[in-house]
């Protein structure tokens, strides 16, 4: 079965290469230099700070574990890390529009490198506050950086359209490429050269370093609403505001709620569910083989956003194969008898999940830019961070309960949940386009008697 991961690995890489070399005209877009240069500095600024995430993804648990503690308390861990995020993301989303982006991606950095420095102590209470910055962190990568780049973007007068290279190229890399390279360096810090577990999380600390050197020596400062008239809790309720009163808004949280929940809930549930009899899978080769399928989704995508084609149209087709792949589980554990013999190599049914999984990820390397794309175009400007962290309020406490009662139930079970919550997902998203083209037509037609009038006083 060894030689299954190999064929299947072999295939995407043949796949990705073929789409990257064979791009045409159609799918290349004419830019300007200016841009050229700004695109690729945010390019290597978000791969850096994605390098510093992913370094940190292999190790954390094992890490955990070898200072002692039990899965129960690992548990809580990683909940005190979502929590914090679901806690805490609101407040430097509105804090990030208020007092400039930049200094919110400065902050990342310095939050997550005292959150690395943290795992070097055993103690239970300091790895509790490490994950609380983590979590803190974690609002801020998926907020202020994105939030940033359109403000920038838009300040210096580029295409609107150019957005969705920036986007496409970063998710290539950062949430591809860089994870595949940042798994392969962080095995060979940990394991082949002796450092220890704890050694890439001072790799990260240092990525994140030089990422944030970029970032104050190259960076113009952008708001949201920087007026002094209001505080806080008046950014709350201008983000509260803009989602409850723009149905395409709450939509468009809605769809990435449930998107990304079911997302998370696949990273706990891939391991048992291609191993449910301890079967001996190579994790870290089949991690590389899903980043891999990352990449493949984000070369796809940014074919299909050269072309100009709808993001609202294309994405309803995307969670439906999404959740068709994550009810597989469900139907093999039907279909194929599972084995009573434990150990051994993959089953059967475990090849067909696999095969499953990476559709899955080729799904998820598609939403990450399209989900960027529509964020630009609905989201308002002077709540932009705010806004985007309300989104990730019901994904962090979704994942929370998932985590708490990860044992509680079959993993067909959770499976099936998921399945049903991205076919809720693509029933949204055809809501989402169905609206938009109802408010295109509405202001046209304004637009249009607008110009009218003039000629009939």
């Amino acid at each position: 079965m060894e030689v299954f991961y190999y064929l299947v690995f072999g295939a995407l890489a043949a796949v990705v290469a073929g789409l990257e070399l064979g791009k045409g005209g159609k799918d290349r877009v004419a830019t300007t230099s200016a841009f050229n240069a700004f695109k690729n500095n945010y390019v290597l600024v978000y791969s850096l700070m994605m390098s510093g995430d992913w370094l940190q993804g292999p190790y954390v648990y094992y890490l955990y574990s070898q200072y002692g503690f039990d899965k129960g308390d690992i548990g809580r861990l990683f909940i005190a890390g979502f929590g914090s995020s679901m806690l805490f993301g609101t407040i430097v989303g509105s804090l990030a529009d208020k007092q400039g982006r930049k200094r919110a991606c400065i902050t990342y950095c310095i939050t997550y490198i005292l959150s690395c420095i943290t795992k070097h102590s055993p103690q239970y209470k300091v790895l509790l506050v490490g994950r609380i910055l983590g979590g803190i962190a974690t609002s801020l990568l998926f907020s202020a950086f994105e939030s940033w780049l359109v403000a920038e973007h838009n300040k210096r007068g580029f295409d609107p359209q150019w957005l969705s290279i920036t986007f496409s190229k970063a998710i290539f890399l950062g949430n591809g490429l860089i994870a595949i390279v940042s798994g392969l360096f962080a095995n060979l810090l940990a394991e082949n050269l002796g450092f220890g577990p704890v050694a890439p999380f001072d790799a990260a600390a240092c990525f994140l370093a030089i990422g944030m050197a970029i970032i104050m020596s190259s960076w113009s400062e952008n708001y949201g609403d920087p007026s002094e008239s209001k505080d806080l809790m008046s950014q709350f309720k201008v983000a509260a505001k803009a989602i409850a009163s723009d149905e395409k808004i709450a939509l468009l949280g809605a769809i990435q709620s449930l998107f990304e929940g079911s997302m998370y809930t696949f990273v706990f549930l891939w391991t048992p569910a291609l191993s449910p009899n301890e079967e001996d899978i190579p994790h870290g080769f089949i991690f590389a083989t899903f980043m891999l399928s990352s990449m493949l989704g984000s070369s796809i995508a940014s074919r299909l956003l050269a072309r100009k084609l709808k993001v609202e149209g294309y994405m309803q087709i995307v969670f439906s194969i999404s959740a068709v792949t994550l009810v597989l589980p469900v139907v093999t554990n039907f279909l194929v008898p599972p084995s009573s013999v434990k150990g051994g190599s993959i089953s059967v049914g475990g090849c067909l999940q696999l095969l499953g999984f990476c559709t899955f990820e080729a799904c998820v390397g598609i939403f990450w830019p399209s989900i960027m794309k529509m964020r630009s175009q609905y989201i308002p400007e002077e709540a932009r961070s705010t806004i985007m962290n309300f989104f990730r309020i019901p994904l962090n406490l979704f994942v929370c309960v998932v985590l708490y009662n990860v044992n509680a139930f079959p993993i067909t079970v959770m499976f099936g949940m998921c399945s049903i919550f991205l076919f809720m997902a693509a029933i949204l998203q055809r809501r989402l386009m169905v609206v938009s083209d109802l408010h295109k037509s509405s202001t046209k037609a304004q637009e249009m008697i607008g110009e009218d009038e003039p000629l009939n006083p």
